[in-house]
């Protein structure tokens, strides 16, 4: 099966200085883990979806036409337990629950453009077509399962996942051995296949440590999967369409949404990147879903991106130990986009990082507040003090200048490829050196003193150090608005700017400001009020 990959877009400068991209990718479909409904969104989950959130607006600025994915999966046996303790039934349950999950979105800014329920009409169709497709031809048995099974991770367990003392990783929770009928998809056939073809396709997980993960997991044989739950025992799922008796297994339900979300829609499947924590990788994302699609005859994803955890002082935030922080918490306080920048500022893809309150006010004290905040103010102010408020042309270009411009050339070209390869922390690492080098360039040029000046060349000087100062701070917005929108947008207003519709020309230094009437001042990140003790 072909694996398609959105082509990279590259960019040279042509000799007007205006960005030209050699490919252009006529599609780009990205999804969030879907989330399961037996809790509230904690911070795991509220990152996840802002990390592929940027990806997907970077990807708009880039000229893709993007599909971004997310939604919930309402399904399972924790979903009926949980509805059965609070005497409800199931479905009430998970509306309950996935309208927690849809409130979110807008509070995070998230721009996706569906979002699925795993007992929607359209999912549970495709499911049933794709599980009738599998049993037709030969790739489905039934077959008779003693074993042990954990409720917490609805999963069928082997020997092998023992810790050496004979005992269950705390993970699956209670352990029960169970003998019972099920439905078994033809899992172990397609081993050699998967290996084959990850060998082949190196990249296929981001990052690439984590695929090596996936090989060592498939050096120990896999067992056919379960895909069944008699409903005796479990009401709450899709029936089987061969046999109504029986419910589908949450995961091979789950996974299908990628494909249902989008299976009526031309030109959409496959997706580009599935964007998931690690904890979900292997087996279901990296072991489960590929052989799922290969089986099924339908193209795989171009890949999956797989990120860390985020902890708190070196332990893992979970509802189970107390210590999960409520994003929106910080949101409420901070606003969405001081929650965005520090979650994409923090953690390098795929690692884990700290979250601590400390943590965040120092990033939002030291590069939003004193860094992009007071660039904004000392432009708004000097130039409402010494230009009356309409932003002059740069009428020198002297060495201060030419530094400056030299710098934002070389952010903005390592910022592209940096975005493409997922390092984000990084791209905004440099946005922020250019910041402070921009803050550093209006001490150096000392507008306060020019503006006390007779000379006539210090009045040029004046004109272009503000109008410098303006240019650098749309240019540097611009830069990341994929990260903060919200605060892009408030800025390009203060500043008396509407941007075109080509980002890339848009990252170009010129004079498209010159003659812009600017608002006298503007608070984007005030200082959180500290209780005395």
């Amino acid at each position: 099966m072909p694996l398609r990959r959105g082509r990279v877009k590259t960019f040279d400068i042509s000799r007007t200085g205006r960005f030209v991209g050699r490919l252009r990718m006529k599609s780009f479909y990205i999804t969030t883990a879907i989330d399961y409904v037996n809790g509230s969104p904690h911070l795991g989950h509220a990152y996840e979806k802002v990390l592929t959130d940027v990806i997907a607006r970077f990807r708009r600025l880039m000229g893709d036409k993007v599909h971004f994915l997310t939604g919930v999966d309402e399904h399972g046996q924790k979903v009926q337990q949980s509805a059965k303790k609070l005497g409800i039934e199931p479905q009430q349950f998970a509306d309950t629950v996935s309208a927690e999950f849809r409130a979110l979105l807008p509070k995070l800014n998230i721009s996706n453009d569906d979002f699925i329920r795993t007992t929607e009409e359209r999912h549970k169709q495709v499911v049933r077509r794709v599980l009738q497709q599998l049993f037709d031809k030969g790739e489905i048995y039934k077959a008779e399962y003693k074993g042990f099974y954990s409720t917490r991770q609805e999963q069928f367990l082997q020997e092998k996942d023992r810790l050496p003392d004979g005992s269950w990783p705390e993970l699956f929770g209670e352990v029960t051995e169970i003998v019972e009928s099920n439905y078994f998809f033809k899992l172990r056939q397609y081993q050699d296949w998967l290996i084959d073809f990850l060998t082949k396709h190196e990249d296929f997980v981001f990052p690439r440590y984590r695929q090596t993960q996936v090989l060592e997991f498939l050096k120990e044989p896999l067992n056919d999967l379960c895909i069944s739950r008699p409903r005796e025992r479990l009401e709450w799922g899709i029936p089987m369409p061969f046999d109504e008796d029986y419910v589908t297994y949450v995961w091979f339900d789950a996974l299908l949404n990628y494909y249902s979300a989008v299976a009526d829609l031309d030109g959409v499947w496959p997706a580009t990147w599935h964007v998931i924590g690690k904890d979900i990788l292997v087996p279901p994302h990296a072991v489960y879903w590929p052989i799922m699609l290969h089986a099924a005859g339908l193209p795989l994803p171009g890949g999956i991106v797989a990120h860390g955890w985020w902890l708190q002082r070196g332990s893992k935030m979970s509802k189970s130990t107390g210590n999960a922080l409520n994003p929106l918490d910080l949101v409420t306080e901070f606003g969405a986009d001081a929650f965005r920048y520090f979650l994409i500022r923090e953690m390098n893809v795929g690692q884990d990082s700290d979250f601590t309150r400390e943590q965040f006010l120092v990033r939002y004290n030291s590069e939003l507040a004193n860094n992009l905040g007071n660039l904004v103010n000392r432009t708004l102010n000097m130039t409402t003090r010494f230009a009356g408020g309409i932003l002059p042309a740069a009428e020198t270009n002297e060495e201060p200048e030419q530094a400056l411009q030299s710098l934002w050339r070389k952010t903005r070209d390592d910022f592209i490829p940096l975005c493409e390869g997922f390092q984000f922390h990084t791209a905004l690492e440099r946005t922020m050196f250019f910041l402070t080098e921009t803050n550093a360039y209006i001490e150096k040029r000392a507008p306060w003193k020019l503006g006390k000046s007779t000379e006539p060349q210090d009045r040029l000087r004046l004109h272009t150090a503000l109008a410098t100062m303006a240019e650098a701070l749309r240019l540097a917005v611009t830069l990341i608005q994929h990260v903060i929108p919200a605060t892009t947008e408030k800025i390009h207003g203060v500043l008396g700017y509407t941007p075109g519709r080509d980002w890339q020309d848009e990252l170009v230094w010129g004079g498209k400001l010159t003659g812009a009437n600017v608002a006298p001042s503007l608070v984007l990140f005030p200082r959180p009020v500290v209780e005395k003790q």
